[in-house]
Formats: structure tokens, sequence, C-alpha cells
């Protein structure tokens, strides 16, 4: 066990997972991530030996067929998988904010349906709220639903959305949707908003009635796990797939389960910025110039020192924030901070592994040049730092508001 990121705390169930996560990195992403990333190859494998493991049903409670296990240990298993590749992380990722968002908010037929076939794997999740044309703002979406015949679980709706960016686009066989429901009851967008559960076949081309997967979309990094769009025309459905069963509640909802993304992408930061001290430090022992190993050049100790640092505080922040919301406490305010600090740090740790590489850090033979296109993806992911700033800015303002 490296010395950096540990986690103080951790009952021995919670120790003996992730070893047990760590070892199968170790065996199975860490060989194959690189050739597999550069083919953009989805890790069927993986996911496969993922599902044996129990990962996909991690959160859910063990009533419907999952572990049980808390923010915390999800995130510490999280940071281990994004240690071997970011990618895989990213298909659990979207899934667990799904089930997540089913467990706090769904109906209770709404968890029978779906959370036991999620805890196995069987149902994989995806989400959705970006558009082409705004990516923060989801207030400004376009995508609506329409109320037509019925009443009660059996009002009828018709959707039409363009959306964007989904993770496991293609490979999901259902997606939250967010989208507009102008019901005459509110001025607030945000309180004309319903998250819509689409149910549809994993794969490309039309995957339900109305619903169509154009294709993955071609990335600088990231790659291996499909990012789509999403195209619904005259997607019919019914009060029974409103997430909740009550329309208008579905920005609420999303934010929810946002806000533990956050958390998760902060741990993906940790993992990714691990794995790039790792190659660093070794590199430097093994490379010489003027008669010696660099690590032994003041200037690449500099380095190593400020690489450890960031490291290791960007792991205390995000195990901070993932306690704080075991707790039942709001955690806005720490999440925002842990995956500002943990996506910033992680960005520069890459970099500067990158260059203690040299020349060898651009060739595709070694494993940092794969890190150095996927670590951007979460200065942006989960909401870009300037968004991050915004929501910790004025929770500062709210805990700090001057007595009048």
């Amino acid at each position: 066990m490296s010395r950096l990121q540990r986690t103080d705390g951790l009952t021995d169930e919670q120790t003996e997972l992730i070893k047990l996560v760590r070892r199968f990195v170790e065996e199975q992403i860490l060989p194959v991530a690189t050739e597999l990333e550069h083919r953009d190859e989805y890790p069927t494998e993986i996911v496969e030996g993922m599902k044996e493991m129990g990962i996909f049903g991690l959160m859910i409670p063990e009533e419907y067929g999952g572990l049980g296990e808390s923010l915390l240990t999800y995130a510490l298993v999280v940071e281990e998988i994004a240690r071997g590749w970011m990618s895989v992380s990213g298909i659990i990722n979207t899934h667990f904010i799904v089930a997540y968002m089913l467990l706090q908010h769904g109906t209770e037929e709404q968890k029978q349906r779906y959370l036991p076939r999620m805890a196995t794997g069987e149902v994989r999740g995806a989400f959705s709220m970006s558009e082409p044309g705004l990516g923060s703002d989801v207030a400004a979406i376009t995508s609506k639903a329409v109320a037509g015949e019925g009443e009660g679980v059996d009002q009828q709706w018709s959707v039409n959305a363009q959306k964007m960016w989904l993770t496991n686009g293609g490979s999901a066989n259902l997606v939250a949707v967010l989208v507009k429901t102008d019901l005459g009851e509110s001025d607030s967008p945000y309180k004309n908003m319903t998250t819509f559960l689409v149910d549809k076949e994993a794969g490309f081309g039309q995957t339900a009635q109305g619903v169509t997967v154009p294709g993955k979309i071609d990335k600088m990094g990231y790659k291996g796990v499909d990012t789509t769009e999403l195209i619904l025309e005259n997607h019919e459905t019914t009060s029974a797939q409103i997430l909740g069963g009550v329309p208008g509640k579905g920005f609420y909802q999303m934010m929810d389960g946002v806000e533990v993304g956050r958390v998760n992408v902060a741990a993906r930061a940790c993992g990714v910025a691990r794995r790039a001290f790792e190659l660093g430090i070794t590199y430097a022992q093994q490379r010489e110039t003027f008669g010696k190993p660099i690590a032994q050049h003041q200037a690449i100790q500099f380095r190593l020192a400020d690489m450890a640092t960031k490291v290791e505080a960007g792991h205390q922040m995000m195990v901070k924030a993932a306690r704080i919301k075991d707790a039942g406490q709001r955690n806005d305010l720490e999440a925002g901070m842990a995956k500002y600090l943990a996506a910033e740090f992680c960005a520069d740790v890459v970099e500067q592994s990158f260059r203690i590489h040299g020349g060898y850090g651009y060739s595709k033979e070694y494993e940092i040049e794969r890190l150095y296109r996927e670590a951007p993806m979460l200065l942006i992911g989960e909401g870009t730092a300037e968004i991050q700033k915004m929501i910790i800015g004025r929770r500062l303002l709210e805990e700090y508001a001057l007595k009048r």
C-alpha cells in the first residue's frame, strides 16, 4: 500500500474490499488499459469482472440486492479503479448516479423494478442534462415533455429532446432524462423540470420507440467508454416513468445526483493523480543524466515533492466530503471544494509527470501519454472549475453571513 492516500478509520470489511479492487486493477485493468484506450474499445471483460465483484451494486441497499456500502467506500473503490483506467470508473459513475437518484427520489415501484437489476449490472444507467447549445446552464434546456390524456400514473406524455454528452449512452439500457414540463403552476424554470426514466436497448441507432442514439462522439481522451448524443422524437411514455411519480421536481433530483457525482469525480481525479505520481517517481529513478538518476537532481525532487503533496491533499478533501454526506449532512460546499481541488491538482500532477518523462512522455508507448489526455475531462466533468467556485462562494456567503 502506498504511503500516500491512506484513509484512517476504515473497517476491516472496507479495507479488504479495497484490497480486492486494487488487486483487480493490477491484474485485470492496468495490463490492458492503454491498448484498449488506443483502440477506443469498450472494456467488456473488465465490466464483466466488476459485475461479478458486485461493484455495480456497491451502494444499493441489501434489500434491493446490493452491498449497501457507504459513499466513502464507493469513492475509495472509484479511486482505485481510476488509477487503473479512468474510463472504467466513468462506466460505473453514471450508473451509480442513476441508482442513487432512484434510491433517494424514486417511488417504491420504481425501486423494486430497477434497483435489483442495477445491482447485478443487468440494467446499467446513464443520465442526461446537457444539450448541444448549453452545458452548465441547466435552466436553459429546450427539451420538453407535453402532457396528454389520462390521469395519475397512466397520464400520457410525449417527449422531444436532443441531449448531449451521455456517458454510457450506448451501453446503458436506462436513462434518466431531464426535460421541461411547463404545467403553468410556477414561473420558476427550476420548478418546471421533470426527470423521466427512459427504457431502451443497449446499442446505437433506434433503441426504443422514439429513442435514437446516433453513435459515439470521438474524443481526445476518455476513450473506451461510450459518450453519445440522445435524441427523443415523440417518445411516448406515462407518469409511471416520472422519477418519484410527480412532475416538477426534476431539477432538484438531478442536482442531488450531481452532488454525489462530484465526490465521484474527485475520487477519479485522485486515482489518476496517484498513478501519474507513481509513473513519474519510478521513471525519475530509472532515467539517468549527467551520470546519475534524474531523481537525484534537485529540480526533479522539487517536482516530486509538489506532486506528492497535491496527491495527498486531494485525497483528504475527497474523503472529508464523502464522510459528511454519509453522516446525512449537506455537503455541497465540501463536494464542490473536493471536485475543484482534486481535478486541478490532478491536471497539474499529470503535467509534471509528463515533464519528468521528457520526450518519452509524448510517445504512445508510455502510459503517461494516455493520462495526459484523460486528465482534462476531470476539469469539466460534473461542472467546470468556475461552476464549483460559484457553488463554493455562495455557500460561504450563507455560512458567514453578517448578523444584522
